[in-house]
C-alpha cells in the first residue's frame, strides 16, 4: 500500500456558479497550509468542528475572497487525517485560486476517488462501504439511494464479514483434522459438514439475490423493444416516455438505429432501447440498423417483442416466438385498439411458458400492466427495500464465492477428500475478503477508486 505521507487538496463541489464552492484539504499538513493561504480574526484558526470567518488571500497577501472555514481533526474526520475544508463563494475562479494557492505552497492535487481511498487505507471504512459512497453519488432514483445508503451504513460489510467467519472457522476445522495425527484432531462429521457447505451456499445465494437486485436499482433495466418493421416499436417508446423521442410514420423501416432512454418507475430505472425492425434489410444502412439490433437483443435484460395483433402472424413472426425461449421475454400485441387477429391465447399456444400483454400504445392501455410486468420479472418478485447496492465487481465476488460452495458441496456428494473440500471454502473466503478489501493490492484500488470525482 502506498504512504500517506502528503497532503491532497481538490476542489470537492460541482464545477460552474453556485452559492458556495467547497475546496478539501486533507493530510499531515493540512492545518498549516490553510494558516498560510488564509488571514484569520482575532480568535484565530477554529477548533475541530467549529467553523469560524476567515480572508482568502491572493499572492500580494490581498484578499479576494471572505470564506468559512471548518477543521476536522485526525483521526475523526472522514479520511481520517487532518481534514480542513474551505467553503468560498460559489464561481469559476475563486474556487480555482483557491486550490491554486494550497498547491503552491506544498499541497498536491489529488486524484480521482483519494479522499475515499485515504478513508479505506486508515480503516474508517471498508472497500465495500468505499464503493457505497459512489453508489450514492450515481443514484439516479430514491429506492437506489436507499439500497446504498444501507451498504454505506455497513449492512453489506457486517453480512459478508459474518459469512467468513463461518467460512474461517469450518475451513479451520477441517485443516486441523487434517495436519494433526489421527485422534488428536479427529475429521468432521460427514453429515455435519455437508448440513454446514448447505447453509453457507444458502446464505449466499440470499446475499447474491439482494446485491443483484441493488445493481439493478443502480444500473437499470435494460429494456429492448423489438420486432418486425412497423408494428409500433417507436410509439410504444413515446407512450412510454410521454413525448415525442422517436420518429412515428406509417413507413416501414423508419427507425434505422439505435435510440436509448430511461424512465423510473416505482423507484427503478427502466433503459428502454428501441431498435430497427428484424426483416431482410432493402439497403446497406438498413442492414447496419439490424445488425445493432441483434447486438442489442445480446445485452438485453428483458426483450419486448412486438406484434400488430390486428394482423394475422406470419412465417417470420412464428420464428421468431419460438427462440423467445433463450431469454428474458415479453410478448406485446400492440395496435389492440385495432381488433384481434391474433389474441394472447393464440401466442400461449406457441409459447407457454411466455408473459403475454395486450396494448396499445395509441390510447395507453396495457402501459401500466407492462411496466408492473418488467419490474416484476427483473426483481423476481423481491422487495426493493431488500437491495443492497454493490457494483459489478462486488457481484462478481459474491458469485465466486457462491461457486465455491456450491463446488464444494458436489465435492462432499462425489466422496472427494476434506482436504479438496477446505481448498474450495478457503476459494470462498478469499473473494469475500477482496469484496472487504482485506485482501486488496494497489491495482484493485486503483480501479475501484479511479470510477470516483476529483474531490470525493
Amino acid at each position: 500500500m502506498e504512504a500517506l505521507s502528503d497532503s491532497i487538496a481538490a476542489i470537492a463541489t460541482a464545477w460552474g456558479e453556485a452559492g458556495v464552492a467547497i475546496v478539501r484539504l486533507s493530510g499531515p499538513d493540512a492545518v498549516p497550509l490553510a494558516r498560510t493561504t488564509l488571514r484569520f480574526g482575532p480568535n484565530g484558526f477554529p477548533p475541530p468542528r467549529e467553523m469560524r470567518l476567515a480572508s482568502l488571500l491572493d499572492d500580494a497577501e490581498s484578499p479576494i475572497d471572505q470564506v468559512l472555514v471548518v477543521h476536522f481533526a485526525a483521526p475523526r474526520s472522514y479520511t481520517g487525517e487532518d481534514v480542513v475544508e474551505i467553503h468560498t463563494h460559489g464561481g469559476t475562479l475563486v474556487a480555482q485560486l483557491c486550490l491554486e494557492a494550497l498547491i503552491r505552497r506544498g499541497a498536491r492535487l489529488a486524484e480521482p476517488g483519494e479522499f475515499t481511498r485515504r478513508a479505506f487505507l486508515n480503516g474508517r471504512i471498508d472497500l465495500s462501504q468505499s464503493e457505497g459512497v459512489l453508489g450514492i453519488i450515481r443514484s439516479r432514483s430514491a429506492e437506489a439511494l436507499r439500497a446504498a445508503a444501507r451498504t454505506l451504513s455497513g449492512e453489506l460489510s457486517e453480512f459478508v464479514r459474518e459469512v467468513r467467519e463461518e467460512l474461517l472457522e469450518l475451513q479451520g476445522s477441517l485443516e486441523a483434522g487434517l495436519d494433526f495425527p489421527e485422534g488428536e484432531a479427529p475429521f468432521l462429521d460427514e453429515a455435519s459438514l455437508r448440513d454446514a457447505a448447505a447453509t453457507l451456499k444458502l446464505t449466499l445465494q440470499d446475499l447474491l439475490d439482494r446485491c443483484s437486485l441493488g445493481l439493478l436499482l443502480r444500473e437499470g433495466i435494460r429494456v429492448v423493444l423489438s420486432g418486425r418493421p412497423n408494428v409500433g416499436k417507436s410509439s410504444l417508446l413515446n407512450a412510454l416516455l410521454k413525448q415525442s423521442r422517436a420518429i412515428v410514420t406509417a413507413l416501414p423501416g423508419t427507425t434505422r438505429d439505435v435510440i436509448e432512454e430511461a424512465i423510473t418507475y416505482r423507484g427503478v430505472p427502466i433503459r428502454l432501447v428501441d431498435t430497427a425492425g428484424l426483416r431482410t434489410p432493402v439497403d446497406e444502412i438498413e442492414a447496419s440498423g439490424i445488425e445493432r439490433t441483434r447486438r442489442e437483443l445480446k445485452q438485453a435484460d428483458i426483450c419486448l417483442w412486438l406484434l400488430d395483433c390486428s394482423v394475422p402472424l406470419d412465417g417470420e413472426d412464428l420464428e421468431y416466438l419460438r427462440s423467445l425461449s433463450v431469454r428474458e421475454h415479453i410478448v406485446l400485441l400492440n395496435k389492440a385498439d385495432k381488433g384481434h387477429a391474433v389474441t394472447e391465447d393464440d401466442i400461449r399456444e406457441i409459447v407457454p411458458e411466455s408473459s403475454v400483454i395486450s396494448l396499445s400504445a395509441k390510447t395507453g392501455e396495457g402501459l401500466e400492466l407492462l411496466k408492473e410486468e418488467i419490474l416484476a420479472i427483473a426483481t423476481g418478485n423481491g422487495s426493493l427495500d431488500a437491495g443492497l447496492n454493490v457494483t459489478a465487481r462486488q457481484l462478481g465476488e459474491i458469485r465466486q464465492a457462491l461457486n465455491a460452495m456450491a463446488e464444494a458441496e458436489a465435492a462432499l456428494l462425489d466422496g472427494m477428500g476434506q482436504d479438496v473440500v477446505a481448498g474450495l471454502l478457503g476459494g470462498a473466503r478469499n473473494a469475500l475478503e477482496r469484496l472487504l478489501g482485506i485482501a486488496c493490492d494497489d491495482a484493485l484500488l486503483d480501479s475501484v477508486f479511479s470510477r470516483f470525482c476529483v474531490g470525493k
